[in-house]
């Protein structure tokens, strides 16, 4: 015990002292979230690799306790594999979320991944071989123990990043969820993950300092996803050797808020026509945004639904079959009041959101058409064209693909008629400027005007011209590729190094 205290403290400390290091690192790299988008709560730019220092915070202190002679090696070796796959894991998982804060990762790539370091912890010993029966012997899984391992991770993980939308939410989430799983562990006397949930706890203390209202910095998805993977891990691992017939519920039920936001997410976004994985304004903590509640209010107020379900969670651990399903019916029960107050679950709805995924899905149609069309292009004026398509196609007046700070007479000169039509717009209009790097700011900006009497961009076609924009940035990052390698524009001029160059200046 005196070793996870020990354990605690060093990551505290740790957390303590990297955490403002990290805040100029990501100022000096402009890794910062820059508030691009109109689902962002936060109206500065704050830097987003607080996750660097979370995990440093987390290895750090491990790692030296295994190097003195500490009793820490020998705890650490004796369970074969299985710790190694929550130390490799999580460095895995955590330099894929550093590549995904500085250069962004696709959904592809990032599934990719999780999915991959998922079967390797599984192959070295945390697995879900068996899912627990109350009204009888356990189900054997056999070879469906793998994909429901792989499933239960890359959830987990995309779980804690999408519920990472207030300051401090996910930090705080986390934090119950650790704290609980650090009970549970002592209680079965897990030594190992007791010290590993200890480390882990003392990181996100020390982390929280910093993020919460008014963040300095966010865990961006270093952060998310590491925290995920360790929580995915540690919750296989207390559960499968739990001897209560609700084991595998358990877990589920301490990471209850992220796993219901997740499926509220996917269910949203499937009935209304929306892509599954880009990001809505129509999560939980939106919602208690737009019912009045503060920052911090609705961060706190998720906080203490986050504590009751971890006490649930503990209740659930030492209770009988029968109370256990009376506890269950009522935690149904409440939560389905919650969320119907909260906005979900309104059937009399059931006939406006049908007509929103009919338009929703017309409009990805005509997007998909767009998208192809610019694959084939060769040159700018083709990219001008799948512009002037996409405006009635998004049921705007007019579109501007602006392409500002490029050199005279390179590929990308602006289109001065579309610029003229854009001017046209009233003042009393929706007019919406939409950067083609999408959270990361650039010079080549795609501008829309509504003349519909709208006064602002509903959230659906937000979603629609953000999907647009990563067509055209990826149109014309090929097309300069081609005139760069043609010798047709200087490659001083080529894209990416503008970029490079602006970064030094900042420098």
């Amino acid at each position: 015990m005196t070793t996870v205290a020990i354990a605690f403290l060093l990551s505290l400390a740790c957390s303590a002292v990297f955490t403002p290091l990290v805040i100029k690192l990501a100022h000096r790299l402009n890794a910062v979230d820059h508030a691009l988008s109109s689902r962002k709560i936060h109206k500065a730019p704050i830097p987003r690799l607080g996750g660097i220092a979370i995990a440093a915070a987390f290895f750090v202190p491990i790692t030296g306790l295994l190097l003195v002679n500490s009793g820490v090696g020998h705890l650490f070796y004796s369970d074969g594999l299985r710790p190694l796959g929550l130390y490799v894991g999580g460095a895995l998982i955590a330099l894929l979320g550093i590549y995904d804060d500085l250069e962004g990762a696709g959904a592809k790539l990032k599934f990719s991944v999780q999915f991959a370091v998922a079967a390797l912890v599984y192959f070295l010993g945390y697995r879900i071989d068996a899912l627990a029966n109350p009204f009888g012997p356990s189900i054997q899984l056999g070879w469906l123990g793998l994909p429901f391992t792989m499933f239960w991770i890359a959830g987990v993980i995309n779980a804690i990043n999408l519920i990472d939308g207030l300051d401090g939410l996910a930090g705080g989430v986390a934090l119950v969820a650790v704290g609980m799983t650090f009970v549970l562990a002592l209680l079965r006397a897990e030594p190992l993950m007791m010290l590993f949930t200890a480390a882990l706890a003392g990181g996100l203390i020390g982390f929280l300092r910093y993020n919460f209202n008014p963040a300095k910095i966010f865990m961006g998805d270093t952060g998310s996803m590491f925290l995920g993977f360790v929580l995915a891990v540690s919750a296989i691992e207390t559960s499968q050797k739990s001897s209560t017939a609700i084991a595998i519920l358990i877990p589920i039920i301490v990471l209850g808020l992220p796993i219901t936001d997740t499926m509220l997410a996917i269910w949203r976004r499937g009935v209304r026509g929306a892509p599954l994985f880009q990001a809505d304004r129509g999560h939980i903590h939106h919602r208690l945004l737009d019912a009045g509640l503060s920052q911090r209010a609705a961060c706190l107020a998720l906080w203490g639904v986050s504590m009751g379900l971890g006490l649930v969670a503990l209740v659930l651990a030492f209770a009988s079959s029968r109370d256990a399903a009376l506890i269950l019916v009522g935690l149904a029960l409440v939560s389905a009041l919650v969320l119907r107050w909260l906005g979900y679950l309104q059937i009399e709805r059931t006939v406006e959101v049908l007509d929103i995924r009919r338009r929703n899905l017309a409009r990805r149609d005509s997007i998909k058409v767009i998208a192809t069309q610019l694959k084939s292009a060769a040159e700018v004026a083709a990219v001008y064209e799948s512009v002037r398509a996409a405006a009635p196609a998004l049921g705007a007046e007019c579109a501007c693909l602006r392409l500002a700070g490029d050199p005279p007479g390179s590929v990308s000169a602006s289109d001065d008629l579309a610029r003229r039509r854009c001017r046209g717009v009233g003042k009393d209009r929706a007019c919406t400027g939409h950067n083609l790097r999408g959270e990361r700011p650039g010079a080549r900006v795609l501008s829309l005007g509504w003349n519909d009497r709208r006064t602002q961009v509903d959230g659906d076609t937000e979603l629609a011209v953000e999907q647009l924009c990563g067509h055209l940035h990826a149109a014309l990052e090929r097309i300069d590729a081609r005139a760069v390698a043609a010798g047709e524009v200087s490659a001083e001029y080529s894209l990416e190094l503008v970029h490079r160059r602006a970064a030094g200046a900042r420098r």
